[in-house]
């Protein structure tokens, strides 16, 4: 958890150290500019072959241009910052769907899990930085939120990049665990945050995990989802 800190605070003085430039076009002197932020937006019904009907799957853009970009440059780049913008167009998002299909204001945010050698590569699991963010957003607005952090992808799991749906879902078969000591209340109202749908292993395979410990999702949400 120290270390954590630390390499936190060393970001965030970087941050500060270097001139801001949006991750999604460049533009100059902040980091996610307007218009940019219009391509995470709407939020759009994801439907893939591994999902089922229920929870419906909601992603915010498509994984392209300025939001791929954005993507990248939080998970692979380093650029930390981007966590709040991020988290904010979630929490939007979510709000909607909590319109939408009229449930309850209190929230449990389980984060998609990332494989432990990329998460000490990017300073922590980036999901869970997020889902944070989104909590303290959303409690400060009245609607009491919580995060669940209670999965964890096995160190035999490889890096999904360049695999087929067919090999991502033999990649993740299993390999999905619950930590069980974060386990969110049984009558919790859940939902999955992710960065990207692209075939929905991994959502399937989280869905699948708590399902196996009496948890059920209500939806899931992505910020980008690839085509098809």
């Amino acid at each position: 958890m120290r270390a954590s800190w630390l390499r936190d605070g060393v970001s965030g003085l970087v941050d500060l150290l270097l001139p801001l430039h949006c991750a999604g076009c460049g533009a100059a002197a902040t980091a996610w500019c307007s218009a940019c932020s219009r391509e995470l937006g709407g939020l759009h019904r994801v439907e893939r072959p591994l999902l089922p009907p229920s929870p419906p799957a909601y992603a915010l853009g498509r994984y392209r241009g300025a939001a791929r970009r954005a993507v990248l440059a939080y998970k692979e780049s380093g650029q930390r910052h981007l966590a709040d913008p991020l988290a904010r167009h979630l929490t939007t998002g979510l709000r909607a769907i909590t319109a939408q299909h009229r449930l309850d204001h209190r929230w449990w945010l389980v984060p998609a899990p990332s494989r432990a050698i990329a998460a000490r590569r990017r300073g922590g699991a980036h999901m869970c930085r997020i889902a944070h963010r989104m909590a303290t957003r959303l409690t400060a607005a009245g609607w009491p939120t919580e995060v669940a952090d209670c999965l964890v992808t096995a160190r035999t799991a490889a890096d999904s990049a360049g695999l087929d749906a067919a090999e991502r879902v033999r990649n993740l078969s299993g390999r999905v665990l619950l930590q069980n000591g974060r386990l969110p209340p049984r009558d919790a109202q859940l939902v999955l945050i992710d960065d990207v749908i692209t075939t929905a292993a991994t959502a399937t395979a989280c869905l699948e995990a708590l399902g196996t410990a009496g948890r059920a999702f209500e939806a899931v949400l992505a910020l980008t989802a690839t085509a098809g």
